[in-house]
């Protein structure tokens, strides 16, 4: 009987061999079981990519504009936050106002007059929140805090009202410097908005709707509300006769509980636009997942036969693995004893 010898070098390249190769073969069926796709691509469609060509381009577009919808919900959601802020301190300050002034008992309307002041700081605060570095009520100027301090705000009408004393003086101006309109040269806009009154662009977020967020810091419903802040803090003024002060707590009180009507309306919008984007959201992942679905049907594998086909080359490397073991010792000496 004839034997053919395998010299000990080439044994060992031939042992290495079957050893990357049933390496890589695991990688690929350890990636297909996991992914549950197939990694030869071009195998799985018979060299004709054109429909998952389009599946994928699907994929990618759809996932676009779920990053969209995500980022301008985010942005509505934070106006509402804002807003939300806004009545909170309208409910907490504005009948107290309204019954101070209509009492006039001084040490009381002093106290709901400092209480709105300090309240004042807090809802111009909440104008200039921001999301990732944006701010949401600057309109387009997304990289401007869009509106003044309250202090610097208080400056500016300190000195538009200075030696009036007359409460109705004094509404009229804070009412006219809220109400001018852009490139007057004076009045809120001008002086105290640093954002940009035009609105962010609409934003497709899906194949056939588009959100867009047009409210910034100038809306009317805002300045409306700043108005009746804006003459209870300067209402603290105590050179004031208690009389005007009293009528300027009486006149703040009814424009803010006013002006949280046209709050709630402008929230209103806005919450159409989350339901718009939140139905969005939905088809989009709706869409996602039959996308998903057809591109497994195209190059999909079967995890049954992928996690038995895995089990029998990890055997199959185990067995070479031994093999490998016991021919390395191997020794002339085990044959001429």
């Amino acid at each position: 009987m004839k034997y053919i010898s395998v010299g000990d070098m080439a044994q060992t390249y031939m042992m290495r061999n079957h050893q990357a190769q049933l390496k890589t073969t695991m990688t690929r069926l350890s990636d297909e079981l996991v992914t549950g796709l197939a990694k030869d691509v071009g195998a799985a469609v018979g060299g004709d990519f054109t429909a998952l060509a389009a599946i994928t381009h699907s994929l990618q577009r759809t996932n676009s504009y779920n990053q969209a919808a995500t980022e301008i919900a985010l942005n509505a959601s934070t106006q509402q936050a804002s807003l939300e802020t806004f009545q909170s301190h309208a409910r907490e300050v504005s009948s107290a106002l309204i019954s101070a002034g209509t009492l006039g008992e001084a040490s009381t309307v002093d106290a709901t007059l400092l209480d709105a002041a300090l309240r004042f700081s807090s809802i111009v605060d909440s104008l200039n929140v921001s999301v990732s570095g944006r701010y949401v009520m600057s309109g387009v100027a997304t990289d401007t805090r869009p509106v003044a301090t309250s202090d610097d705000i208080l400056t500016s009408l300190k000195s538009l009202t200075a030696g009036m004393t007359s409460s109705t003086d004094i509404i009229t101006a804070v009412n006219t410097w809220f109400d001018q309109p852009e490139g007057s040269g004076s009045g809120f806009i001008d002086e105290a908005y640093f954002g940009s009154t035009k609105a962010t662009a609409p934003i497709p977020v899906s194949e056939t709707e588009t959100a867009q967020l047009t409210l910034t810091a100038t809306d009317p419903a805002i300045r409306n509300m700043l108005k009746g802040f804006a003459i209870a803090s300067l209402a603290t003024d105590t050179s004031l006769s208690p009389a005007t002060r009293a009528a300027l707590s009486f006149s703040a009180g009814n424009q803010i509980l006013s002006a949280e009507n046209e709050v709630t309306t402008a929230r209103a919008g806005l919450g159409s636009m989350e339901a718009l984007i939140s139905e969005a959201q939905t088809r989009n992942e709706t869409q996602k997942t039959a996308l998903n679905l057809a591109q497994k049907d195209l190059i999909g594998v079967d995890e049954y036969d992928a996690a038995t086909a895995l089990e029998a080359v990890q055997s199959q490397l185990e067995t070479l693995y031994t093999l490998t073991s016991r021919l390395s010792q191997l020794s002339l000496t085990d044959y001429i004893r």
